[in-house]
């Protein structure tokens, strides 16, 4: 197998949605990839996050191979152990009551949407009370209606029209969300917003959010597709700020590779979704809770440093004084590097000197690299990134 004959396949055969970069990947171990002519690379994506305790972990692989041998799937006709365990560790780490399994971040996100307007449509019978705050520069899927509820314009183009029912407010603007009038149910945001930059909010934001909607009886539900799992440090980015949400859902990073996403309710929403109301064929799969159940067991050990390591790649590349770089935004170990030069011409350079990396928004390369890196490893990545940004304006 090489590279040209895998791009003939792909060109002739996979619809070209992908921008993609000119490597076929075929192994991984660690926080390393081998590509088809046997390059090493660091990642520093992780697979947008989703291999956040590196490829080939062997306590992983066990637990998905041993769950394989045993049972791959029913349906949620019936009930498996791998769910059942699964569900009570994430109601416990996120101080929320109830789960429902899916496959995907936009699949939990839809299911945020529809249990926000059931929670209305019950408590308050009234059909105009059905639209979802979402802010400005927020991703929530690629499905026709977490498109909707994305506020990008960019995402939009092509495809209207686009599901209706949706706000998009500027974010830190509480004053505008005051404003708002009587056909609101729920707000819809990431603590961190990830595709729009790599962009903090600020906690006192986010608690003034929560209180207005405690005020009003909005669900508050929080988009932890990519910031959740410990990816910026405690298990859920909204334990930061010191709010609990109504709802949140979750994905990428919780089976380590596999196909996994959901939601969690909290005690407002309980019992919302009644049988027949919400389904999937593949949620709660037992051969990905399985590998969900023995991540969170690898991440516990990682997780208390996440926070301090993700300040040492901060400060590493501050002190680097380049003036490529613009700032750095960001938590734990979901970073973007604002540059002033292109970056994807950035990524391309990185992944040339043996850096797998991504970008996010108009102006960053965003490193999410698997929580279990070194120390030894980061410098390493931070290394190739000195060398390439240093160039600056000759990318």
């Amino acid at each position: 197998m090489n590279f040209k004959d895998i791009k003939q396949i792909y060109d002739a055969h996979i619809i070209p949605s992908y921008a993609r970069q000119e490597v076929c990947f075929v192994r991984g171990e660690g926080v390393r990839l081998w590509d088809t002519e046997g390059n090493e690379y660091l990642d520093f994506g992780s697979g947008f996050g989703v291999n956040s305790v590196g490829h080939a972990h062997p306590e992983w692989v066990s637990a998905v191979n041993r769950q394989a041998a045993m049972l791959a799937h029913t349906s949620n006709l019936y009930y498996t152990g791998p769910a059942g365990f699964l569900a009570e560790r994430l109601c416990q780490i996120s101080g929320l009551r109830q789960v429902f399994f899916a496959n995907s971040g936009a699949e939990a996100n839809e299911g945020l949407i529809k249990l926000a307007r059931k929670y209305s449509a019950d408590k308050y019978n009234d059909p105009k009370r059905h639209k979802i705050v979402t802010l400005r520069q927020s991703f929530h899927g690629r499905t026709h209606t977490t498109l909707a509820a994305t506020g990008q314009d960019a995402f939009h183009a092509h495809f209207q029209p686009l599901t209706g029912g949706f706000v998009h407010a500027p974010a830190e603007d509480i004053d505008l969300l005051r404003a708002l009038g009587s056909d609101i149910c729920a707000v819809l945001l990431e603590p961190v917003q990830g595709e729009g930059g790599i962009i903090p909010l600020s906690a006192g934001y986010l608690q003034n959010v929560s209180a207005l909607c405690k005020e009003r009886d909005w669900l508050l539900m929080c988009d932890e597709v990519q910031a959740g799992i410990a990816r910026t440090g405690p298990w859920f980015s909204f334990q930061e700020s010191g709010i609990l949400p109504d709802a949140l859902s979750f994905a990428k990073g919780i089976a380590g590779g596999l196909p996994l996403g959901g939601f969690i309710a909290g005690e407002k929403a309980l019992d919302t979704l009644t049988p027949g109301l919400h389904a999937t064929t593949f949620g709660g799969n037992p051969i990905c809770c399985a590998a969900a159940l023995a991540t969170l067991d690898i991440l516990e050990a990682e997780q208390p440093t996440v926070a301090e390591r993700g300040e040492y790649v901060r400060e590493k590349l501050l002190s680097m004084n380049l003036p490529a770089i613009r700032e750095v935004r960001g938590r734990g170990l979901m970073l973007g590097i604002s540059v002033k030069v292109d970056p994807k011409a950035a990524q391309k350079k990185m992944l040339q000197q043996g850096l797998a990396c991504l970008t996010a928004g108009a102006d960053a390369v965003r490193l999410l690299p698997p929580l279990v890196i070194s120390k030894t490893d980061l410098d390493k990545g931070l290394d190739i990134i000195q060398n390439v940004l240093r160039k600056g304006g000759s990318l």
